[in-house]
């Protein structure tokens, strides 16, 4: 790891890697090292252990060091950072049950060297747990390594904004952000309890090491708060700073607003590569509101950009080469022309969920099958476990009606018909209870159904769908098994089967429930697979629902008219399960995701406006996908 540097203009230790995977094989490499340094003399190792979606892939390389390389646990002690109050520990929603089944139960950790807080506590045993608990962290000599992700209020633990620095181990009161975050692993946030204990600050920065770990372009934002604004209580994660022992580990995504990523001409010698150009001549002509034909020598002066108006100026030159880079982005034929016949090409777009195709890209898809080619779209999940119980109930009760109105018996068991039997489980289902079998399965085909109905807004025809459902989306919660190998061969098998010429992929890093970058990395590696075999389409990216492109990254912009933009909405619409509120509308933004879909549009064409390019009434922007 001696090639890794670090970040300049940080105030705490950052490192960015390539992705998440590298990220956490980095840590779980450091974590490794002391293990087996201290196995060898004889000492014991004390890991401070963190939950949630970030560390789950440093756990998995930690499973496969002790399976594959044979780490030895047996002398690690951990310590949790936090747990639900009041929680029992047999829910699917405890710390306790998600430790042991993500980490505990694979390695080779005595049960009695495993510590977490206790959410089975009785109100008036709480304080005197925690002081326990902080007892026992000092008894076995203090934290080796502690693990940290970091939540969109900028707390570490629990520690939510005003967490004073000198916290311990504590009852603490959720913030409401916190809580909306987790509503999709509690199945709504009415479910969400309104307490945890946590690990105090204090007790944090004691860690001889502590690594904070942090993915996707969602964390982006409060991580240029905690790691080059100054301390505060508003951001617990800021006291790091405090420490020269702490790292911030990130992913490109979550590292692109720290000023080394996003303005690196401010912070030392820039390489004026044609990306960085490009990059920096943008941020210039919307910062300045000229467009990038009227920027001047003085707005290059004015902006740290000496050096790129030594190099590449004067400015009329500069501005006027990125100018026409990005005129070339538009493309009112994503896939060309169809002149004649033969000249139609085999479009395939995968969906992670039943309308990421319709909501990210829904225009693109209406341009090109009004341009005669052949769109085939493949939903990769089912969706299920993002539709209300009323929907699920609408359902069953339409089919008992339908087959009643036409003479035809409603299936029977021994438990009663469809209706029944859902009806049944929905009556005594708790909040946070995961569905049945049965009952996924009634709303996938909710699910799947919409989708049908979408696609045909869009001129795309019921027999041109592929529903795939991925067996890494069956658990019925939020948390996603690892790809399994099948669902790859099941990608390369569609690919074989139509040879597209163009595939399109969420490149959403941003979702915050994870399926888009599993989809996502399936895809890649399926693309690899085949490309021996003479199959090589064009990949182009789209984002979700949680983002845009940054306008220097869009090397694709296809223009909507007013027309294709309310057809794309109507398709949006077609996903009634969805429509009004979602279940998991992810983050803060409460808008529907038609919503939100039209605002990305506008404002994509009103920024391509803003550079001086030609005026649009709306755009989707893609990124072409390069391996490696």
């Amino acid at each position: 790891m001696s090639a890794l540097h670090y970040l300049p203009h940080t105030r705490i230790k950052t490192l960015k890697l390539a992705s998440a995977v590298a990220a956490a094989k980095h840590v779980a490499s450091e974590i490794d090292k002391l293990i087996r340094a201290r196995n060898a003399v004889g000492q014991h190792t004390v890991l401070g252990l963190a939950t949630g979606s970030t560390p789950v892939g440093l756990y998995r390389e930690l499973i496969r060091l002790h399976k594959d390389e044979g780490l030895d646990f047996s002398r690690v002690v951990t310590f949790n950072l936090d747990e639900y109050y009041p929680m029992p520990r047999e829910s699917q929603h405890s710390y306790f049950r998600w430790m042991h089944e993500t980490l505990f139960n694979h390695i080779n950790i005595p049960p009695g060297n495993v510590h977490l807080p206790d959410g089975t506590l009785r109100p008036g045993e709480v304080d005197g747990a925690c002081a326990a608990y902080e007892e026992k962290i000092q008894a076995v000599g203090g934290i080796d390594i502690q693990v940290l992700g970091i939540g969109r209020t900028g707390h570490i633990a629990f520690n939510e904004p005003g967490s004073p620095q000198n916290s311990r181990t504590r009852l603490v009161t959720l913030d409401s952000i916190t809580r909306r975050d987790a509503a999709d692993g509690f199945f709504g946030e009415k479910n969400v309890p309104h307490h945890a204990i946590t690990m105090g600050v204090a007790t944090i920065l004691e860690a001889r090491r502590i690594f904070m770990m942090a993915f996707g372009e969602h964390k982006a934002g409060i991580i240029y708060k905690a790691v080059e604004q100054p301390p505060t209580e508003a951001v617990s994660a800021s006291f790091l700073q405090e420490r020269k022992e702490a790292v911030a580990v990130l992913d490109e995504a979550a590292a692109a607003d720290l000023t080394a990523i996003k303005r690196p001409w401010e912070v030392g010698p820039c390489a004026w590569t044609p990306e960085s150009v490009r990059k920096a001549v943008v941020a210039l002509s919307l910062m300045v509101k000229k467009g990038l034909q009227k920027l001047n020598d003085d707005d290059f002066r004015d902006h740290h950009l000496y050096e790129l108006l030594r190099e590449k100026g004067p400015a009329e030159h500069i501005g006027e080469a990125v100018f026409h880079d990005r005129m070339d982005t538009i493309k009112p034929y994503p896939a060309g022309r169809v002149a004649k016949a033969g000249e139609a090409k085999t479009i395939l777009v995968f969906s992670p969920h039943p309308d990421d195709d319709v909501i990210s890209m829904g225009g693109t898809i209406i341009r090109l099958v009004e341009q005669g080619h052949t769109v085939h779209v493949a939903y990769m999940t089912s969706g299920n476990v993002a539709v209300f119980d009323h929907d699920a109930r609408r359902l069953v009760d339409f089919i008992d009606e339908f087959l009643q109105a036409f003479g035809n018996p409603a299936e029977q068991s021994s438990a009663g018909t469809i209706k029944e039997r859902v009806y049944a489980f929905l009556d005594a289902k708790k909040g946070d209870e995961p569905d049945t079998t049965e009952v996924r399965k009634v709303k996938s085909v909710i699910r799947a159904t919409e989708a049908r109905a979408a696609a045909l807004a869009c001129g795309i025809p019921p027999e041109q769908l592929e529903f795939m459902d991925l067996r890494f989306y069956h658990t019925g919660t939020k948390t996603k098994k690892p790809i399994h190998p099948q669902d790859i061969e099941d990608i390369v098998a569609l690919l074989k089967k139509l040879n597209p010429a163009q595939v399109y992929v969420a490149g959403e890093l941003s979702d915050p429930h994870g399926t888009h970058r599993i989809c996502a990395e399936a895809i890649f590696t399926a693309v690899r697979q085949v490309r021996p075999a003479g199959f090589d389409p064009d990949v182009w990216l789209y984002k979700g629902a949680w983002e845009e492109w940054e306008p220097h990254e869009i090397e694709m912009a296809v223009p909507l008219s007013p027309e294709v933009l309310e057809r794309k909405k109507q398709a949006i619409f077609r996903h009634q399960s969805q429509k009004d509120r979602a279940m998991y509308p992810g983050g803060t933004d409460r808008r529907e995701f038609w919503q939100r879909a039209e605002a990305r549009n506008l404002a994509t064409a009103r920024t391509y406006d803003a550079l001086g390019l030609p005026e649009y009434f709306a755009l989707e922007a893609f990124v072409k996908w390069k391996d490696g």
